[in-house]
C-alpha cells in the first residue's frame, strides 16, 4: 500500500513504517501530521485525484527538524577582474515517519 502526498509544492511517495524528508514544516517534535492532499493511493486498485483522491489522508509523525548539509554556491566572471561571489546555503527539511494511510 502507498499514497503519493503533495506538500512544500513537491509530490512524495509514502509508504507506512518509510521515512520521508519534507520541506520544513512547522510542527515540534513528537507531534503528528495529517496530509489531506492526496494525488494518488493504491492498496490493491490503484485511485487517482483529479487534482486530489477524496476521503483519503495520510498521517506522519515528526522525528525531527533539521537543517541539510551544507552546499557551497560560487560565482565567477572571468575577465571582470574582481567579480566573484561566494555563498553558501543549508536547506530547512522535517523528517516524518508514516504511520497510516487510510482511504
Amino acid at each position: 500500500m502507498y499514497a503519493i502526498i503533495e506538500t512544500g509544492g513537491k509530490q512524495v511517495l509514502c509508504e507506512v513504517g518509510s521515512t520521508i524528508f519534507v520541506e520544513k514544516l512547522d510542527v515540534q517534535e513528537g507531534e503528528q501530521v495529517v496530509f489531506d492532499k492526496v494525488v494518488c493511493y493504491s492498496n490493491r486498485t490503484t485511485k487517482v485525484g483529479a487534482p486530489y483522491v477524496k476521503g483519503a489522508k495520510v498521517t506522519a509523525k515528526v522525528e525531527k527538524q533539521g537543517k541539510a548539509k551544507k552546499i557551497t554556491i560560487y560565482k565567477y566572471k572571468c575577465k571582470d577582474g574582481s567579480s566573484h561571489r561566494k555563498q553558501g546555503h543549508r536547506q530547512p527539511y522535517t523528517k516524518l515517519t508514516i504511520e497510516a494511510i487510510e482511504a
